[in-house]
């Protein structure tokens, strides 16, 4: 079983839909997170426990994520989407990039 955490800003459109397609798929157990503080679901330390691949949705949050959750990354790669948040929750462009 691989473990994904899909990572925005706010964790409500881009890292949501992102959870839903690909907890979908046989062997892989997906999370999402949100990088601001009053992201629906902000993340901690303890999003990180178990998981394979961090997807960030792009650059800006990608080093924030370096910079105030490095120790806990460990062993995880870390993948940027470049997904700009121009999506709606489950917009099919949106799962089509994803």
């Amino acid at each position: 079983m691989q473990r994904f955490l899909f990572i925005c800003t706010a964790n409500r459109l881009r890292s949501p839909t992102a959870e839903q397609v690909f907890s979908q798929y046989p062997d892989i157990e997906a999370s999402s997170a949100g990088l601001a503080h009053d992201a629906v679901d902000p993340l901690t330390p303890e999003h990180f426990e178990g998981i394979d691949i961090i997807f960030v949705m792009e650059k800006a949050p990608r080093n924030k994520l370096s910079r105030h959750f490095k120790a806990y990354i460990g062993k995880a790669r870390v993948v940027c989407l470049d997904i700009p948040d121009d999506y709606d929750y489950m917009q099919p462009d949106l799962i089509s990039l994803l």
